[in-house]
């Protein structure tokens, strides 16, 4: 049984920021594993170290959520690859502005519901996340 008490509103979002990450664990791995071209040498590495980084933040908000009462979504929202490079960025920097949107909710529900865990938990990854954003349009304004 969880010692906090949040509301279902709390959770479905947690619940949809894991889903989140699953998506874009696998998206960006797969963008990194099907690159294509001389540029995209510039990006590789970087496909793969988000996707990593993505995951450990699935890891860390479903054991969250678990904690909470939940129980933690395996399925990912939509993965959209992308053909080039180009669609692939401008894919990602959609994504990464979806989850600092998503997260911004997070951050500011949980402090509402006196949830200081996951208030630090969501500052921590929306760090990433505008990281991630910063990588990918600048990545981007090189195409």
């Amino acid at each position: 049984m969880a010692y906090q008490k949040v509301s279902q509103e709390l959770l479905d979002l947690l619940n949809q920021a894991i889903a989140r990450e699953i998506q874009v664990s696998i998206q960006y791995m797969w963008q990194h594993i099907q690159w294509r071209g001389v540029r995209a040498f510039a990006v590789k590495e970087e496909f793969r170290n988000i996707s990593i980084e993505e995951m450990k933040h699935a890891e860390i908000i479903a054991e969250r959520l678990f904690y909470l009462g939940g129980i933690p979504t395996t399925k990912p929202t939509p993965i959209n690859v992308g053909n080039t490079l180009k669609e692939m960025l401008e894919q990602d920097v959609k994504d990464e502005e979806n989850a600092i949107e998503m997260y911004k909710r997070i951050i500011a529900l949980s402090e509402k519901e006196g949830d200081t865990t996951t208030l630090e938990i969501f500052k921590d990854i929306l760090e990433d996340e505008e990281e991630h954003h910063d990588t990918f349009s600048s990545l981007l304004e090189e195409l």
